[in-house]
Protein backbone atom coordinates (compact mmCIF):
# COMPACT_ATOMS: atom_id res chain seq x y z
CA UNK A 1 0.00 0.00 0.00
CA UNK A 2 1.18 3.44 -0.97
CA UNK A 3 1.99 5.96 2.03
CA UNK A 4 -0.79 8.26 1.20
CA UNK A 5 -2.95 6.33 -0.55
CA UNK A 6 -6.40 8.17 -0.51
CA UNK A 7 -4.99 10.76 1.80
CA UNK A 8 -6.02 14.36 0.77
CA UNK A 9 -3.38 16.36 1.29
CA UNK A 10 -3.76 20.27 0.97
CA UNK A 11 0.09 21.65 -0.60
CA UNK A 12 -0.01 25.77 -0.46
CA UNK A 13 2.62 27.49 -2.71
CA UNK A 14 2.08 24.35 -4.80
CA UNK A 15 2.84 25.52 -8.33
CA UNK A 16 7.04 25.91 -7.88
CA UNK A 17 9.72 24.83 -5.78
CA UNK A 18 9.17 22.73 -2.42
CA UNK A 19 5.57 23.04 -2.80
CA UNK A 20 5.40 21.16 -5.90
CA UNK A 21 8.42 18.70 -5.50
CA UNK A 22 5.75 17.57 -2.62
CA UNK A 23 2.84 17.39 -4.73
CA UNK A 24 4.48 14.90 -6.95
CA UNK A 25 5.82 12.81 -3.97
CA UNK A 26 2.82 12.58 -2.96
CA UNK A 27 0.83 11.72 -5.89
CA UNK A 28 3.29 9.15 -6.68
CA UNK A 29 2.11 7.91 -2.91
CA UNK A 30 -1.17 8.18 -3.91
CA UNK A 31 -2.64 10.95 -2.20
CA UNK A 32 -5.87 13.02 -3.37
CA UNK A 33 -4.47 16.59 -3.78
CA UNK A 34 -5.87 20.60 -3.08
CA UNK A 35 -3.10 22.51 -4.85
CA UNK A 36 -3.46 26.05 -3.74
CA UNK A 37 -1.22 29.11 -5.69
CA UNK A 38 -2.23 32.88 -5.98
CA UNK A 39 -0.50 32.47 -9.33
CA UNK A 40 -3.31 30.38 -11.28
CA UNK A 41 -0.89 29.96 -14.63
CA UNK A 42 1.60 28.40 -13.19
CA UNK A 43 -0.42 26.23 -10.71
CA UNK A 44 -2.04 25.04 -14.36
CA UNK A 45 0.85 23.89 -15.22
CA UNK A 46 1.94 22.07 -12.44
CA UNK A 47 -1.45 20.16 -12.48
CA UNK A 48 -0.40 19.15 -15.86
CA UNK A 49 2.58 18.39 -15.04
CA UNK A 50 1.89 16.04 -12.35
CA UNK A 51 -0.94 14.51 -14.36
CA UNK A 52 1.33 13.92 -17.09
CA UNK A 53 3.40 11.80 -14.58
CA UNK A 54 0.81 10.02 -12.62
CA UNK A 55 -3.02 10.45 -14.61
CA UNK A 56 -4.69 8.60 -11.95
CA UNK A 57 -4.19 11.34 -9.51
CA UNK A 58 -7.31 13.43 -7.80
CA UNK A 59 -6.28 17.17 -8.03
CA UNK A 60 -8.45 20.41 -7.33
CA UNK A 61 -6.31 23.65 -8.18
CA UNK A 62 -7.19 26.62 -6.54
CA UNK A 63 -5.95 30.07 -7.04
CA UNK A 64 -5.38 31.91 -3.43
CA UNK A 65 -3.28 34.83 -1.67
CA UNK A 66 -2.50 32.95 1.30
CA UNK A 67 -2.41 36.48 3.16
CA UNK A 68 -5.38 37.17 2.49
CA UNK A 69 -7.63 35.24 6.14
CA UNK A 70 -10.86 35.17 3.89
CA UNK A 71 -8.97 33.42 0.41
CA UNK A 72 -7.89 30.91 3.24
CA UNK A 73 -11.07 29.57 4.32
CA UNK A 74 -12.48 29.54 1.26
CA UNK A 75 -9.34 27.49 -0.19
CA UNK A 76 -10.29 25.06 2.99
CA UNK A 77 -14.18 25.06 2.67
CA UNK A 78 -13.44 24.30 -1.50
CA UNK A 79 -11.35 20.77 -0.32
CA UNK A 80 -13.74 20.03 2.43
CA UNK A 81 -16.47 20.14 -0.44
CA UNK A 82 -14.78 18.44 -3.03
CA UNK A 83 -13.26 15.81 -0.82
CA UNK A 84 -15.18 15.35 2.47
CA UNK A 85 -12.00 15.63 4.63
CA UNK A 86 -8.44 17.00 4.81
CA UNK A 87 -5.98 14.37 6.06
CA UNK A 88 -2.73 16.25 6.03
CA UNK A 89 -1.74 20.07 5.38
CA UNK A 90 1.72 20.91 4.06
CA UNK A 91 1.60 24.80 4.87
CA UNK A 92 4.67 25.82 2.78
CA UNK A 93 3.60 28.93 0.88
CA UNK A 94 6.24 31.96 1.73
CA UNK A 95 8.65 34.73 -0.15
CA UNK A 96 12.09 35.52 1.33
CA UNK A 97 11.96 39.03 0.48
CA UNK A 98 14.90 40.93 -0.41
CA UNK A 99 18.27 41.19 1.28
CA UNK A 100 19.21 44.09 3.26
CA UNK A 101 20.80 45.19 7.02
CA UNK A 102 18.05 45.27 9.29
CA UNK A 103 18.59 49.37 9.68
CA UNK A 104 17.92 49.67 6.08
CA UNK A 105 14.84 47.02 5.14
CA UNK A 106 12.08 48.44 2.93
CA UNK A 107 9.16 48.52 5.81
CA UNK A 108 6.54 47.64 3.00
CA UNK A 109 8.54 44.65 1.64
CA UNK A 110 8.50 43.41 5.62
CA UNK A 111 5.18 43.89 5.98
CA UNK A 112 5.23 41.78 3.11
CA UNK A 113 6.94 38.89 4.60
CA UNK A 114 5.41 39.03 7.61
CA UNK A 115 1.67 38.86 5.95
CA UNK A 116 2.59 35.80 4.10
CA UNK A 117 5.37 33.82 5.53
CA UNK A 118 3.31 34.25 9.12
CA UNK A 119 -0.04 35.37 8.46
CA UNK A 120 -0.11 32.86 5.99
CA UNK A 121 0.49 29.46 7.80
CA UNK A 122 -1.68 31.17 10.43
CA UNK A 123 -4.56 31.56 8.85
CA UNK A 124 -4.20 28.12 7.33
CA UNK A 125 -4.15 26.38 10.88
CA UNK A 126 -6.39 28.64 12.05
CA UNK A 127 -9.30 26.95 8.99
CA UNK A 128 -7.74 23.61 8.72
CA UNK A 129 -7.39 22.42 12.55
CA UNK A 130 -10.93 22.48 12.93
CA UNK A 131 -11.62 20.13 10.23
CA UNK A 132 -8.99 17.98 11.87
CA UNK A 133 -10.08 18.21 15.58
CA UNK A 134 -13.83 17.04 14.03
CA UNK A 135 -11.88 14.11 12.49
CA UNK A 136 -9.86 13.16 15.26
CA UNK A 137 -6.94 12.86 12.74
CA UNK A 138 -4.74 15.09 11.02
CA UNK A 139 -1.17 15.80 9.78
CA UNK A 140 0.38 19.42 9.65
CA UNK A 141 3.82 20.66 8.15
CA UNK A 142 4.92 23.99 8.37
CA UNK A 143 7.98 25.56 6.68
CA UNK A 144 10.38 27.44 8.78
CA UNK A 145 13.88 26.99 7.41
CA UNK A 146 17.23 27.12 8.76
CA UNK A 147 16.30 30.83 9.51
CA UNK A 148 13.72 29.65 12.02
CA UNK A 149 16.16 28.25 14.05
CA UNK A 150 19.58 30.68 13.50
CA UNK A 151 19.88 33.74 11.89
CA UNK A 152 20.62 34.77 8.41
CA UNK A 153 22.56 37.73 7.25
CA UNK A 154 20.56 40.50 6.20
CA UNK A 155 17.71 38.91 6.42
CA UNK A 156 15.57 39.83 9.24
CA UNK A 157 12.00 39.25 8.44
CA UNK A 158 12.58 36.27 6.63
CA UNK A 159 14.10 35.24 9.90
CA UNK A 160 11.62 36.61 12.38
CA UNK A 161 8.75 34.85 10.39
CA UNK A 162 9.83 31.72 10.21
CA UNK A 163 10.76 31.75 13.77
CA UNK A 164 7.64 32.45 14.78
CA UNK A 165 6.39 29.74 12.58
CA UNK A 166 8.71 27.51 14.53
CA UNK A 167 7.15 28.62 17.59
CA UNK A 168 3.51 28.14 16.29
CA UNK A 169 4.34 24.74 15.60
CA UNK A 170 5.50 24.04 19.02
CA UNK A 171 1.75 25.31 20.43
CA UNK A 172 -0.01 23.56 17.88
CA UNK A 173 1.29 20.40 18.67
CA UNK A 174 0.81 21.19 22.86
CA UNK A 175 -2.83 22.07 21.90
CA UNK A 176 -4.18 19.96 19.62
CA UNK A 177 -2.31 16.70 19.82
CA UNK A 178 -5.04 15.22 22.18
CA UNK A 179 -7.08 15.11 19.12
CA UNK A 180 -5.07 12.85 16.90
CA UNK A 181 -3.11 15.94 15.21
CA UNK A 182 0.26 15.89 14.64
CA UNK A 183 2.32 19.16 14.08
CA UNK A 184 5.63 19.64 12.78
CA UNK A 185 7.99 21.91 10.89
CA UNK A 186 10.58 21.68 8.32
CA UNK A 187 13.56 23.59 8.70
CA UNK A 188 15.19 23.62 4.32
CA UNK A 189 18.38 24.95 3.85
CA UNK A 190 19.82 25.54 0.71
CA UNK A 191 17.25 23.34 -1.88
CA UNK A 192 17.84 24.27 -5.15
CA UNK A 193 14.62 25.81 -5.54
CA UNK A 194 13.54 28.95 -8.00
CA UNK A 195 13.60 31.47 -4.83
CA UNK A 196 17.18 29.74 -3.69
CA UNK A 197 18.33 30.50 -7.36
CA UNK A 198 17.00 34.09 -7.36
CA UNK A 199 18.77 34.78 -3.45
CA UNK A 200 22.05 33.70 -5.60
CA UNK A 201 21.11 36.87 -7.92
CA UNK A 202 21.30 39.05 -5.35
CA UNK A 203 24.28 37.83 -3.75
CA UNK A 204 26.44 37.78 -6.64
CA UNK A 205 24.24 39.40 -9.93
CA UNK A 206 27.00 38.47 -12.34
CA UNK A 207 27.87 35.15 -11.47
CA UNK A 208 25.00 33.18 -9.57
CA UNK A 209 26.28 29.81 -10.44
CA UNK A 210 30.05 31.09 -8.34
CA UNK A 211 27.79 32.41 -5.68
CA UNK A 212 25.67 28.82 -5.49
CA UNK A 213 28.73 26.96 -5.33
CA UNK A 214 30.96 28.94 -2.85
CA UNK A 215 27.70 28.70 -0.74
CA UNK A 216 27.99 24.48 -1.25
CA UNK A 217 31.66 24.27 -0.16
CA UNK A 218 30.09 25.47 3.36
CA UNK A 219 27.92 22.19 3.54
CA UNK A 220 28.92 19.08 5.12
CA UNK A 221 27.87 17.42 2.01
CA UNK A 222 29.54 19.80 -0.29
CA UNK A 223 26.01 20.15 -2.58
CA UNK A 224 22.68 21.80 -2.45
CA UNK A 225 19.77 19.93 -1.26
CA UNK A 226 16.95 18.59 -3.67
CA UNK A 227 13.95 19.84 -3.69
CA UNK A 228 12.87 16.02 -4.32
CA UNK A 229 14.86 15.05 -0.55
CA UNK A 230 12.67 17.56 0.96
CA UNK A 231 9.36 16.10 -0.63
CA UNK A 232 10.31 12.85 0.79
CA UNK A 233 10.38 14.36 4.39
CA UNK A 234 7.44 16.24 3.84
CA UNK A 235 5.65 13.15 3.19
CA UNK A 236 6.64 10.89 5.85
CA UNK A 237 5.26 13.51 8.17
CA UNK A 238 1.80 14.09 6.38
CA UNK A 239 1.28 9.60 6.78
CA UNK A 240 0.27 7.18 9.17
CA UNK A 241 3.93 6.43 10.05
CA UNK A 242 4.28 9.91 11.92
CA UNK A 243 2.10 8.73 14.91
CA UNK A 244 4.43 9.97 17.26
CA UNK A 245 6.44 12.91 16.28
CA UNK A 246 4.93 16.32 16.89
CA UNK A 247 6.25 19.53 18.02
CA UNK A 248 9.10 19.23 15.97
CA UNK A 249 11.44 21.73 13.81
CA UNK A 250 13.69 19.00 11.35
CA UNK A 251 16.36 20.52 10.09
CA UNK A 252 16.80 19.19 6.11
CA UNK A 253 20.36 20.89 5.36
CA UNK A 254 22.76 18.53 4.91
CA UNK A 255 23.36 19.10 8.61
CA UNK A 256 24.77 22.58 8.20
CA UNK A 257 22.64 24.04 10.84
CA UNK A 258 25.14 21.80 13.02
CA UNK A 259 28.22 23.52 12.30
CA UNK A 260 30.36 26.54 13.26
CA UNK A 261 31.99 28.09 10.39
CA UNK A 262 32.61 26.56 7.32
CA UNK A 263 33.67 22.54 6.98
Amino acid sequence: MKRLEDKVIVITGAALGLGYATALVAAKEGAKLSLVDYNGETLAKAKKSILREYPATEILDIIADVSDEAAVKAYVDQTVKAYGRIDGFYNNAGIEGRQAPMTEYDLEVFKKVIDINLLGVYFGMKYIIPVMQQQQYGRIVNVASVGGIRAVMNQTPYVASKHAVSGMTKNAALEYGRYGIQTNAIAPGAILTPMVAEAFKQVNPADPKKAEDEYAQANPTKRLGKPEEVGKLVCFLLSEDCSYVSGQVIAIDGGQSNSYGNV
